[in-house]
């Protein structure tokens, strides 16, 4: 059941994908680049989840054309196991027959005029590969850009419910507070998404908490397997972790816009359970000084022995790892 399990999150809500794994940040200047975008309607709260419903009814129906349809050519799709660029993706749903799909807990994160995000819980049941998927909750993130006039999807990422025994309920929150540091350490950011992630964990490996939160924008939010945090939350919920024999590796960059992007990286940390994590953070322009808007982490697991690769399915694998989760290890919200 385990295994079925991890196949079923590795392809289930696959809304977005990964770029291809070499030199992410060319992929910018391709046919959907945001730099000869059209002007498109804002996209509200209601839009956003009509789309990603949209997404998932395509699923069903397998009406695989048009789900590629709904994507950026350079979309991304953070999974448990690797990390998917669109063709990896189409390919990997095709085995997929979701028979019932449950949404809850919808929370909408406007990014800039031509970017936003929706963060959710789904449920599914259903067949994977002709098993019955066992019905496991994941809180699923999907970012939304306009490219050509058009809202298309460029990120996705899922992570699955896990109730931590040692989280504070007072972390838990529905809305962004302001943050609880009082006088935040002053840093320096800018438009390279890797560079900032890189000061972020800086900032917390030397316990310099007033400078981890000094990274993350008001209405940051957080997503992890326990719950999804507010500034307030993520910046309490960091000082209970030591992240100092942290090791970060397979850093790749997403470009949205000329202001905002994501970073993806791995995570490992040595005598945490899992040991090894996936961390996305998308990061804006805010008056100048680009801010950390949101942050996701999933835990890494091994997936049962896979078929060779094909030519159309991409895969920028997370090093070796066994299956493995903290039960107590935060994240850095961003």
């Amino acid at each position: 059941m385990k295994k079925t399990l991890l196949l079923a999150a590795a392809v289930l809500t696959a809304i977005a994908c990964a770029a291809p794994p070499t030199n992410r940040e060319a992929t910018s200047s391709n046919a959907n680049s945001a730099a000869a975008a059209k002007p498109a309607a804002p996209l509200s709260e209601s839009d956003a989840i009509a789309k990603e419903k949209q997404v998932w009814d395509a699923i069903q129906k397998k009406d695989y054309d048009g789900f590629g349809r709904m994507l950026t050519d350079n979309s991304m799709y953070v999974s448990s196991d690797a990390v998917y660029d669109k063709a990896g993706s189409i390919n990997g749903i095709k085995g997929f027959e979701p028979s019932d799909v449950t949404f809850a807990d919808w929370k909408f994160l406007p990014i800039d005029k031509d970017a936003s995000l929706i963060t959710y819980t789904v449920t599914v049941k259903g067949k994977s590969n002709g098993q019955e998927i066992p019905p496991q909750p994941l809180r699923a993130s999907t970012a939304f850009v306009n490219r050509d006039g058009k809202w298309l999807a460029i990120y996705h990422q899922d992570t699955e419910v896990k109730k931590m025994a040692t989280a504070p309920a007072a972390n838990k929150v529905e809305k962004a507070a302001p943050s609880a540091a009082a006088t935040p350490t002053v840093t320096s950011t800018s438009s390279d998404v890797i560079a900032n992630e890189k000061a972020v964990w800086a900032a917390l490996k030397a316990k310099d908490y007033n400078g981890f939160a000094s990274f993350l924008a008001p209405e940051s939010i957080e997503v992890e397997a326990d719950a999804v945090y507010d500034k307030a939350g993520s910046v309490k919920g960091v000082e209970q972790f030591d992240a100092s024999k942290s090791e970060l590796s397979d850093f790749k960059a997403l470009k949205f816009d000329d202001d905002a992007g994501l970073v993806t990286y791995t995570v490992k940390l040595p005598g945490s359970k899992p040991a090894t994590e996936h961390h996305t953070t998308i990061w804006a322009n805010r008056s100048g000084k680009w801010l950390a808007l949101f942050h996701q982490g999933t835990p890494v697991m091994a997936m049962p022995p896979a078929k060779a690769t094909t030519p159309e399915k991409a895969v920028t694998p997370a090093k070796a790892m066994t299956p493995a989760k903290p039960a107590a290890t935060k994240t850095p919200a961003k």
